[in-house]
């Protein structure tokens, strides 16, 4: 039951991000544009969603009881398999 109770809210968050910033795939590529630039090397959207799930997995390591972590993570999961070519 708890992980159903998690992939929905992961599915209500990706929609309620997707109404407020558009397209996942088209801001994704936007902050890999913005890190290449900072890092001063390519960076994919791909490269950006799986620093994005490590920096969720580094914090789930700290409390692996948080909700919103283990939400957040649930769905950069699921935006890599959009992002990705």
């Amino acid at each position: 039951m708890r992980r159903q109770m998690v992939l929905k809210r992961a599915e209500a968050v990706l929609s309620e991000r997707q109404h407020s910033y558009g397209d996942p795939a088209v801001s994704m590529a936007a902050v890999a544009a913005r890190w290449s630039i900072t890092l001063g090397q390519p960076v994919t959207p791909e490269q950006v969603v799986l620093c994005l799930i490590d920096l969720k997995l580094s914090r789930l390591s700290h409390d692996p009881q948080h909700y919103d972590s283990a939400v957040d993570l649930a769905g950069y999961a699921a935006l890599l398999q959009e992002v990705t070519r």
